[in-house]
């Protein structure tokens, strides 16, 4: 059955070899340019940048960004904090979502299943810098036990999502 180009094609559907590849080389470098990404791929300029319009209309690639080095900025600590909370109404929740999305600090944000709520990944200058996020959250919001944990050395660090389940 052919692929459809419509925005109501699911984001769930396979995808060829093409298409794999064209992900690849922009996960990589999402400045590559049209042509150069054909070539690497087999196909002229014109059917590749259609299947690049058709990745993203269907949300596969959600933006094109720049990957900036965290020691250069100041931010090179980084923290993980796991969050338990006894509060499970939706005020509260709708409340602290708000709270953690305005802090910029907070890079990584997710609500998770088991014996932590939340996990997020916090960038910061320093100890003091990750206190005063701390102060934030335990200000802004009512949170059972926060869990932090600064990572000692960067072992694999990636933005490119594996492929080949797609």
């Amino acid at each position: 059955m052919p692929k459809t180009t419509s925005s109501s094609s699911s984001s769930h559907e396979r995808l060829d070899r093409v298409d794999r590849e064209i992900l690849a080389i922009l996960q990589e470098d999402a400045t590559a340019a049209v042509n150069d990404i054909a070539e690497r791929v087999g196909l002229t300029t014109t059917p590749c940048w259609r299947r690049i319009q058709n990745l993203e209309k269907r949300g596969i690639i959600r933006k094109r960004v720049a990957l900036l080095d965290p020691e250069q900025l100041n931010v090179g600590v980084t923290v993980f904090i796991s969050i338990k909370t006894n509060q499970h109404d939706i005020e509260w929740y709708e409340k602290f979502h708000r709270l953690v999305s305005a802090i910029p600090e907070v890079t990584e944000f997710y609500r998770t299943t088991g014996s932590t709520d939340y996990l997020m990944k916090v960038s910061v200058p320093s100890i003091e810098g990750y206190d005063r996020v701390y102060k934030m959250l335990i200000k802004g919001a009512k949170l059972a036990d926060v869990n932090s944990m600064f990572a000692m050395e960067q072992i694999k660090y990636t933005t490119a999502l594996p492929l080949s389940h797609a």
